[in-house]
Formats: C-alpha cells, structure tokens, sequence
C-alpha cells in the first residue's frame, strides 16, 4: 500500500513530499474538470431553486389563506363558546393536516413576541426567539403593511414563509417552511450529480497518469535516484539507458556530469568536518559564524611519553597515529561523539552535541574511553606479534635500536572526561572558520588526563560525569570509585574526581581491593592519616601508591580540608 502511495503522491524527504509531475499535471487538469462541471452543476441548482422558491411562495400564500379564513371562523366560534383552549386547538389540529413536510409550521404570534398557536411537528417554544424579525413585522403594521414574505429562525433553525396580520385575535399568522428541508430533495440531486462527475473524472485522471508517466517515465527515474542519493548523501550516476532522445534525458546527462564533480568535493569535505557540520551544511546549504552555549561531555585522550615516540620514530610517527587514530576515532563516532580537535598526541571529543543522539553523554563518553583503552591495547598486542615474528626470523633477540623502536610503538594514552556547560559552535572568519568548543570543562578535561600519570588509572572523571550516569541511566554496570579531591595547577577550589570501573573490564578481586581503597580514602579525608597509611598499604590498586606517599609520615597537615593540591599540569 506504501509503495502505492509513494507512487502515485511521491516520496516524503525531510517531512516534504515530492510530488510527481505527472500527478501534477492531471490534478490540475483534474481540477479544472471538476470546477468546470460543478460549477455547471451548482448555477443549473441555483435557477432551479429559484423556480422552487416561486412556487413556494405561491404555495405558501394559498396555505395561509386557507389558514387565515380558520382563524377567523374558529375566532367566531370563540365569541360564542368563549372555550380559548378548543379554538386554539382546532387551529392547530388543522394545521398539522395541511402539512406535507415534517419541519412545516403555522404560528400565530401576538404583536409583543407570545404564541397564541404553534401548529408543528417540532418542539413548541415559550416566545418568539426572531425579535428583529417580530419588530420589522410590527413597524411594517404601523406603515399599513401587514402581510409579505420573511425568513426568521425558529428552534435555532432558518425558516421561510408568508406573514399576515389578523385584526380579530391580533396575532400574526405565519406560514413558513425549514430552509434545509424545503432544500432537501434538490441538495440530493445535486450531490447524486457530483458524485458521477467525481466518478468520471477520477477515471479519467487515473488514465491519464499512466500515459503520462509512460510519456515522461525518465523524470521519475531520475527522481527516485536523486532521493536515493539525499537519503544516503552520496552522488551517484543516474542510469539513463534506453532513454529518448529529448530535453529530459538531457537535464539526466548534466546532472550526471555534474554529481562526479561535486561528488569528489562532498568525500573531501567530509573528511575535515564533523557529522553535525556536515548535516548542518546539507540542511542549511550554509556554515555559519554561530554557537550556543550546550550542555556537553568533553572527552580528552593523550598519548603518553610522545617526545620519545616522536624522536625514536621521526616522520613515521604519522603512520602510526594514523593507524591508532583510524580505530579511536571509529570508536568515538559510533558511540555519538565528534571530534572537537586532533592535535599530534591529544585528541579532543564532544559528547550530546548531535540532535539526534538517544544514549546519555556523560555514558558514552565513559564507554568511549574504555573503547579507546582496548584500541591502545590491541595495537600493543599486534606490534608484540609482530616483534616475536621478527625474532623468530632472525633467530635471536631485538638489536638496541629495535628495542628502542618497539618501546615506542607500544602506545599507552590516558583519558580524562569532565562535562557541563560551554560554548559549541564556529569560529573564525568566513574566509577560515573552524568547529570547536570551549569552556572551563573543556580545560578540565585536560587537567583530568594528566591526572592518569600520577594516579596510575586509565581513566579520570569528574563528579559532573558520575553523577549525571548515576542520575540519568538506569542499570548501568559502571562503578564510579572516587580517587582523591584535588586542586589543579591554575584553580583556586578543589575538585572530586574519579574513576569509572566497569565489572567485565575487571576481576573480582577488584572489588575488594575497590572496598579497601574507599575506607582508606574516608579516613584519609577526615585527617586520620595513620588508620589511613595502614589500609592503603594493603590495597593492592596502583592509585594507592600515591596515598601511601602521602601519608607515610601519619601527619596531617594543620588546617587540612581534605583537597590535595597539585603542583604541575
């Protein structure tokens, strides 16, 4: 049914559907038709109700005639029997037998707005509601007009009909008949009409389609191909086989020498900018000079000991950042992430800033890092294959400078994540303009890096990461094992930060030595070094060979609010 719909009314692109031209072209045809025919259709409906409405009046003229010499018997009658109640009934009662439809009334209404008979088939009412029409009847009385033709309404339904003035009960009697009723019949047989000529044009529209689309199938061949290149974003050539010779096969030629140009351009392009600036290019057909202030995870990963890779390897460092990058980068973008900057050994990654994205950010941003652990990792394990590769050939161990140049390729990088509000966005010129974030987190990230290096972890987070996992994702498997509260070099207030542990990442035994840690870190912070040293020399985690440092002395320092403060970067 889908593909019927798309065939006949186009396939919808961004919330906007692409209409064919050919179903174009027939419904505007179509309309015309229709238009032309229904207008034929309502004037002859138009004159024919003016011959009914003439009759009506005639009609309606007679009846109250008739009605009106009733009254003034049934008003002798009155004098005589002085019984207001039969008179009145009587009237009504002959009402009712002359009517011929439903909606039919006869009314006698006195001259301030009361009935004194309502002969109908409908609710009776307490007054006459039409106080425009009952005034315009009393003024035309006092002008020596009393009878003619009106419209009024009567229970909140239009009504037609003659009017006339009796001197003896000094009522106006009404003969009137319901608009839509009296219409009824000619409302049938004009949409009986309409409903052919619908029938008939419809067929009609429907051939046509198919001769046209026959006539101009290239278009839509070429369309669909089109869309099919929007929803992947990739130009392809379109296939113009068997197509004739005309000014459509034409524009399909151009624009397949035009896609193999722009095709080229947009692979470039999107090697250089990331998925939300390059969505942004092909929504907005522009990049603009803009940002906003987003609420983000920033995610920074340094290579550690470069300076070493770096003079070891010369200009084949390239290769192998290329070849760690290649995976990292992969790793990010498939968790939700966009790369804010490549800077030789440091990359830098943004979390939450696609529209698109479903999974928390502060989430993928921790699992990313995790990802990036195992790339640096399975680097390591082939370089080391390929180490005992080479010394199974050569049938003896690594020379000095072998040594030194597997030390180097065996990558090892830290990962620091911190989050919250900053600026994201395009700066720069319109000449040169670049996609970064910036912000006080973004720096911290940095710092929180660098902190992997004395701290021994993989892995530093901030308190904004865990508690936005911990708040925002359900059933998580990471354990969020606070390190230490810290001043960075170049801030004045402290900062808790962490380590994210996720269980499949690590044994069992980690968890006691997890338990461990935390006690000492309790008693460390509540200035109790001495209980503190003790427990931190039993936990077999790295990150305690700091602490035991620290508190090796079993002296806390005077005034001691529990923040350490760094010294270097």
């Amino acid at each position: 049914m889908g593909k019927i719909l798309d065939s006949l009314f186009g396939k919808k692109i961004d919330n906007t559907r692409v209409f064919p031209v050919t179903v174009k072209i027939i419904i505007i045809f179509t309309l015309f038709i229709l238009v032309s025919n229904f207008s034929s259709n309502y004037i002859n409906l138009i004159f024919n109700r003016s011959e009914h409405i003439s009759l009506m009046k005639q009609l309606l003229a007679k009846d109250l005639k008739d009605a009106y010499t009733f009254c003034d018997n049934q008003f002798e009658i009155y004098q005589y029997t002085e019984n207001l109640d039969e008179s009145v009934k009587a009237i009504e009662s002959k009402g009712l037998k002359e009517f011929t439809k439903k909606k039919s009334v006869l009314l006698g209404i006195k001259p301030d707005g009361e009935f004194l008979f309502q002969s109908s088939n409908v609710r009776k009412q307490d007054r006459f509601a039409d106080k425009k029409v009952l005034e315009l009847m009393n003024d035309t009385r006092k002008k020596d007009i009393e009878e003619g033709f009106t419209s009024f309404y009567f229970n909140d339904e239009e009504y037609f009909g003659y009017y006339k003035y009796n001197e003896k009960w000094d009522i106006f009697i009404v003969r009137a008949e319901e608009f839509n009723e009296f219409y009824k019949e000619s409302r049938r047989i004009f949409w009986n009409i309409s409903i052919i000529i619908i029938l008939i044009t419809i067929t009609s529209a429907i051939v046509g389609i198919f001769l046209l689309r026959y006539i101009l199938r290239f278009i839509s061949i070429i369309t669909n191909e089109i869309m099919k290149m929007v929803d992947s974003q990739q130009l392809s050539v379109v296939e113009l086989k068997n197509a004739p010779n005309d000014d459509i096969t034409y524009l399909g030629v151009a624009f397949n020498s035009l896609a193999s140009t722009i095709d080229n351009l947009v692979s470039i392009f999107r090697k250089f900018v990331n998925k939300d600036i390059a969505l942004q290019a092909y929504r907005e057909r522009e990049v603009r000079l803009e940002g906003s202030e987003r609420d983000l995870a920033i995610l920074f990963t340094d290579i550690k000991s470069f300076t070493f890779i770096t003079e070891t390897l010369g200009s084949d460092i390239i290769k192998l950042l290329n070849l760690h990058y290649t995976r990292a980068i992969q790793e990010i973008m498939e968790h939700d992430g966009v790369i804010g900057s490549i800077i030789g050994d440091a990359l830098l990654a943004v979390y939450g800033a696609l529209d698109d994205t479903v999974e928390n950010k502060s989430y993928q941003a921790v699992l990313s890092a995790y990802k990036l652990q195992q790339v640096a990792k399975s680097l390591r394990v082939e370089m080391k294959k390929k180490k005992e590769e080479i010394e199974k050939k050569k049938k003896g161990a690594l020379t000095a400078v072998e040594k030194k140049i597997y030390k180097a390729v065996l990558l090892e990088i830290g990962v620091g994540i911190d989050g919250g509000s900053v600026f994201y966005g395009n700066i720069g010129s319109y000449a040169r303009m670049t996609n970064t974030v910036i912000g006080d987190n973004v720096n911290s990230a940095s710092r929180l890096e660098g902190l992997t290096r004395i701290y021994k972890v993989p892995i530093v987070c901030s308190e904004y990461i865990a508690q936005d996992v911990d708040a925002n994702v359900e059933n998580h498997d990471i354990h969020f094992l606070e390190i230490d509260t810290v001043q960075v070099k170049g801030k004045t207030t402290g900062k808790r930060i962490y380590w994210p542990i996720i269980d499949k990442y690590f044994g069992k035994d980690v968890n006691k030595q997890v338990k461990s840690f935390s006690e000492g870190l309790e008693l460390y912070y509540d200035g109790n070094w001495k209980k503190a040293h003790s427990l931190f020399k039993k936990c077999n985690l790295p990150l305690a060979d700091v602490f035991v440092e620290r508190t090796k002395d079993a002296k806390c320092p005077r005034g001691w609010n529990g923040i350490w403060e760094m010294k270097t970067k």
